[in-house]
């Protein structure tokens, strides 16, 4: 390894320095919360009420999704199955870290505290899945020192937008396909433009999948498959609210999936499966109702969304990658903007529509309880009327549907705005030398960060490009995350 890679002091030495802060801020800001602190007594007077018995099986699901799914997907490159991984653990391990801590200033207690429950560590996850899928647009390019980098500083500019969107915006958006998806695609692809490699434009020779890589990889997909519902419904109200928002995120999953398998038959020239789209296309359905996952809009509706974000997705990832690296300098290595741009921008028009749409008719007075922001504002008699049909209603904007959409629509103009701007900012310090780039050579390569086992001399000979056949082909600008 060349001094310019070496992770001996880089690794150590930026590790050691954010271990030392973070330790610094949990000791002088981090205490428990209520139904954590012993003081409470709450496991002798009523230990089932619990908010951990509420919110612990979220956090353990999106949990799976982060350190299995995601890192089993990420592994499909045939020379960087331990990057994919192992970078992926290391970069959700701080993340989590860092995200309690960022996201909890914003919502610090009296005592100037940030009160600590696993509801912290569900939000947490949240912001580092948005880490992670922006990890996508720049895998098997970067070292896992630029990785902590990414991680360390695109935290804070989500914690912010998500803060600044939720407190003055004031949006409805349950499954995140603005705050989460949105935000995380254009991040990432304004940090991939600025770590252009204009020699990776017509593929790399290591660029390659293989058999064994392409089924670890379709396991991270069954991962997030399975889990996703858990995605979605996590932070919606309990009850009828996450019931639907668990049969919606189903049934879309469900349709893209089928819808992809006939799409990848069909554009194959010789009417077989790729396993790129499998792995890929059929978890388009879990974004495209993520917007709109909790509201009335009927099965059929999740059903054809379903639809739409798989082909939306598909169609991006075998016509919209390429131009993008082509063009616009934006090489999207696992086309994040299709799984995750594409189908955010088509999930967040759902929503849009799904408020205009919204009535009492349709839902009751519980209306005004899933898009709080059009519920009466204090004073308003109505809202006195309201409450005794739903104790605990707490006073909204008075928005009509037709304002409301055009907050959603001005939240999603200022999240993409802010995170490409973030994104290019981020990529702007992620290109210092001091950071171990990879020479364009030495991407997608294990043996660059990694004391290979004696068995991976054996796969080396296949590296060279004249050993490659029709099968082994370049799998450049894939669409995987």
């Amino acid at each position: 390894m060349s001094a310019s890679t070496s992770l001996r002091v880089r690794l150590p030495v930026l590790v050691l320095v954010l271990e030392v802060v973070m330790l610094a801020l949990y000791a002088a800001f981090v205490t428990y919360d209520d139904n954590a602190n012993a003081k409470l007594q709450n496991n002798e007077t009523q230990p089932m009420e619990n908010s951990l018995y509420r919110d612990y099986p979220y956090f353990a699901d999106v949990q799976v999704m982060i350190f299995i799914g995601f890192g089993c997907l990420l592994a499909f490159f045939r020379f960087y199955g331990f990057s994919g991984m192992v970078f992926n653990f290391l970069t959700a391990t701080f993340a989590i870290q860092w995200a309690i801590l960022i996201q909890g200033f914003f919502q610090f207690n009296h005592d100037g505290k940030i009160h600590l429950a696993v509801i912290n560590l569900l939000n947490a996850e949240f912001a580092c899945a948005v880490v992670l899928i922006s990890f996508g647009a720049v895998l098997g390019k970067t070292s896992p020192v630029q990785l902590l980098v990414m991680a360390l500083l695109e935290i804070p500019f989500f914690a912010v937008t998500e803060w600044a969107v939720l407190k003055y915006i004031r949006i409805n958006d349950a499954g995140g396909s603005i705050l989460i998806h949105l935000f995380a695609c254009y991040f990432g692809l304004g940090v991939t433009f600025m770590l252009y490699r204009p020699s990776l434009n017509d593929g790399h020779a290591k660029e390659i999948t293989s058999y064994h890589s392409d089924i670890l990889s379709v396991m991270g997909t069954l991962f997030l498959w399975v889990f996703w519902p858990s995605f979605n419904s996590a932070l919606t109200f309990k009850g009828d609210d996450q019931h639907r928002a668990i049969l919606h995120t189903f049934i879309g999953l469900s349709s893209s999936t089928i819808t992809a398998f006939a799409l990848s038959a069909v554009f194959n020239k010789r009417g077989k499966l790729t396993m790129a789209d499998i792995q890929n296309v059929t978890l388009a359905g879990g974004v495209t109702v993520g917007a709109s996952v909790d509201m009335m809009i009927s099965p059929a509706a999740a059903y054809a969304l379903g639809i739409m974000g798989c082909t939306a997705c598909f169609l991006g990832y075998k016509y919209l990658t390429p131009f993008l690296a082509r063009r616009m300098r934006i090489q999207d290595q696992c086309g994040i903007h299709n799984l995750h741009g594409l189908t955010g921008l088509i999930s967040s028009t759902a929503g849009i529509c799904a408020i205009l749409l919204a009535t009492e008719e349709t839902y009751g007075p519980s209306m005004y309880q899933i898009f709080s922001h059009r519920a009466p504002p204090e004073g308003d008699p109505k809202l006195l009327e309201l409450q005794q049909l739903i104790p605990g209603l707490k006073p909204g904007l008075g928005r009509t549907a037709q304002e409301q959409a055009l907050y959603q629509l001005a939240a999603i103009f200022s999240t993409i705005a802010a995170s490409f701007i973030g994104g290019l900012l981020t990529g702007m310090v992620m290109k210092l030398p001091v950071m171990a780039l990879p020479s364009d050579e030495d991407c997608f390569d294990d043996e660059l960060f990694f004391d290979m086992p004696s068995d991976f001399d054996i796969v080396e000979m296949l590296k060279t490009p004249s050993s490659l056949d029709d099968k082994g082909q370049s799998m450049s600008m894939n669409s995987k995350v």
